[in-house]
C-alpha cells in the first residue's frame, strides 16, 4: 500500500490503531517476525508511512538460531587475530571453518582490519558473520576494546549481505562480552543499521 492510497476496507496481521486526532488513526501491523509497519490513517488514506524494527529476544544458543531460511550468525572478533575465548568457543565447537577462514585472513592481512566483515559459510542455510568491532583484547587508557564506529559499519555490511541472501541475523548480546560493551549503546547500533532485517538476540541459559 502507498502512500495516499485508499482502501474500503483495511485488514491487514495483526493490526492495532489508536485515535490521535478526531478523524487520524494511527495504525501499526505485523508484517513478519521482527517487523512492524507505523502509518497515519485520515479519511480514507494513509498520509504517511515507516518501518518500525524490532528486536527478538530469546533464552537460547545463538548458535542454533530459532528460523526458517537462510540464516547469518554474529559475533565481534578483536583485529589483532586471537580467536579463543568467548562466544567464538561456542563457534568453534559446532564449525571448524570460521575460526580456520578468520586466521587465514588475518595472516593474509587482505583488509583485516577494524570495520570489515568475513563471511563464512557453514552450512546451506546458516552464515558466520567474523565482524572485526575490537581494538585489541584487553581494557587500555582508551577504555573497553569494543570500538562501536567499527561495529556499526559491520553492521551495514550484514545488512547488505542479509539483504543478497534474504536472511535473517542472529546473534548473542555482540560486544558485551570481553569486547566490554554496553547493549544500551549496541542495540541502537543494530536497530540503526539493520532495521531491513529480521533480528534475533540469544540469552545463553
Amino acid at each position: 500500500m502507498r502512500l495516499g492510497e485508499r482502501r474500503g476496507d483495511l485488514a491487514l496481521p495483526d493490526m492495532r490503531s489508536q485515535a490521535i486526532a478526531p478523524d487520524c488513526l494511527l495504525m501499526t501491523w505485523c508484517t513478519r517476525p521482527g517487523f512492524r509497519l507505523t502509518a497515519v490513517w485520515r479519511r480514507g488514506r494513509i498520509l504517511c508511512g515507516g518501518r518500525d524494527m524490532t528486536i527478538t529476544y530469546i533464552k537460547g544458543d545463538a548458535t542454533c538460531p530459532q528460523a526458517k531460511g537462510v540464516k547469518i550468525i554474529c559475533h565481534v572478533c578483536n583485529d589483532l587475530g586471537g580467536w579463543g575465548k568467548g562466544f567464538v568457543l561456542a563457534v568453534s565447537k559446532r564449525w571448524k571453518q570460521p575460526e580456520a577462514e578468520y586466521r587465514a585472513w588475518h595472516a593474509s592481512k587482505e583488509a583485516f582490519e577494524l570495520g570489515a566483515v568475513q563471511f563464512v559459510q557453514v552450512e546451506p542455510y546458516i552464515w558466520i558473520a567474523n565482524m572485526i568491532g575490537q581494538r585489541g583484547m584487553k581494557r587500555g587508557s582508551s577504555g573497553p576494546p569494543i570500538r562501536y564506529d567499527a561495529l556499526a559499519a559491520c553492521l551495514e555490511k550484514v545488512a547488505e549481505k542479509a539483504r543478497e541472501l534474504g536472511a535473517s541475523v542472529h546473534m548473542p548480546r555482540i560486544g558485551c562480552g570481553l569486547a566490554g560493551g554496553e547493549w544500551s549503546k549496541v542495540e541502537p547500533l543494530i536497530e540503526e543499521h539493520l532495521s531491513e532485517v529480521a533480528v534475533t538476540v540469544y540469552d545463553f541459559e
